[in-house]
């Protein structure tokens, strides 16, 4: 029996392989790679299930105690982009400080068309742009500009709900009225009379002073065609044609320092048959911001910063009229 034990021994220790083992050994499968799981928690069916694609054309569900998400969208803002893919420039302006300097004038501003009459509609993509909103933001922006220097300013057009707009898309109404609150007439001549009749009334009032009208348009030519600001005044009237020639002038300057590469085309020219040009007592500029139709022209209305700078460059040469009389 001794001898036997030995030799089992000693076939042990010669490192025989075991013929017989103890038990099978348990076989774990490997984990999927695109499956995460908790540290704490093994994975389970319904975890491994959700994370297979969904069939195409069909949404996962989603779950209902998650957070959403909220999405805010700006109605009627656009991004205004040149042909070289880059935003469009603004045109750059120095703010106007606070003064008394045109104490005792008075300014009669007249934003072209409005009520039943838009104007000229230009189109930039799917989006319509009315010539009375442009016009009427661009004077809304120099009565501040003027009173902030101490003026007398009467709007001859005005809007009951809409004052300065920083949109692009400026939202076209035709609830604008005259300056009496009298509702605006959609013949144009009759228009017209209304606006012309209310400055002269107003010029009586105060005569001795001194009075300028003002009135603003956008211009619609073919699309093709960029224009800049340019400014008519009647042909018998000297202090009328001072007056465009001091704004055309101070556009000459800006446009010379801070669009040196872009020479400005904008000029001076009669326009005696102009209604308005005509029939106002008080010596008159009648001032076109551009072609609606133009896309280059667009941007000089689209941008809102681009508005305030025409208010405030036309502000500074009625500034000029009046220090040089």
């Amino acid at each position: 029996m001794r001898i036997r034990f030995l030799l089992l021994l000693y076939l042990l220790t010669c490192g025989l392989p075991m013929l017989v083992t103890m038990g099978a050994e348990r076989h774990t499968p490997s984990r999927p790679s695109n499956i995460r799981r908790d540290k704490h928690r093994p994975a389970t069916k319904k975890a491994i299930k959700a994370t297979k694609r969904p069939a195409k054309g069909v949404r996962p569900k989603q779950d209902r105690k998650a957070k959403r998400q909220k999405i805010v969208v700006r109605r009627r803002v656009i991004k205004i982009v040149s042909k070289k893919g880059k935003t469009a420039n603004r045109i750059p302006t120095k703010r106007l400080t606070r003064s008394r300097s045109l104490r005792g004038t008075v300014y009669y501003l007249a934003s072209g068309h409005g009520g039943p009459d838009p104007g000229a509609i230009g189109r930039y993509g799917r989006f319509r742009l009315a010539e009375d909103e442009y016009a009427y933001d661009v004077t809304m922006r120099l009565s501040q500009l003027l009173k902030q220097q101490g003026a007398t300013v009467y709007m001859m057009v005005r809007d009951p709900n809409d004052g300065v707009r920083n949109d692009a898309v400026l939202k076209l109404d035709n609830d604008e009225v005259s300056y009496s609150g009298q509702r605006i007439p959609l013949n144009q001549l009759a228009r017209l009379n209304q606006t012309t009749s209310a400055v002269n009334r107003l010029y009586a009032k105060h005569k001795g002073a001194y009075q300028r009208l003002v009135t603003i348009h956008v211009d619609s030519r073919s699309r093709g065609e960029m224009i800049d600001v340019f400014f008519y005044h009647h042909e018998n009237s000297a202090v009328g044609k001072r007056l465009a020639n001091r704004i055309h002038k101070r556009f000459l300057a800006n446009y010379r320092r801070y669009r040196p590469s872009r020479p400005y085309v904008g000029n001076v020219s009669t326009r005696s048959e102009l209604y308005v040009v005509r029939k106002s007592l008080a010596p008159t500029v009648f001032i076109e911001l551009g072609n609606i139709q133009n896309r280059q022209d667009q941007k000089r209305f689209l941008l809102a910063s681009n508005r305030q700078a025409l208010a405030s460059w036309l502000a500074e040469g009625l500034m000029d009229d009046y220090r040089d009389q």
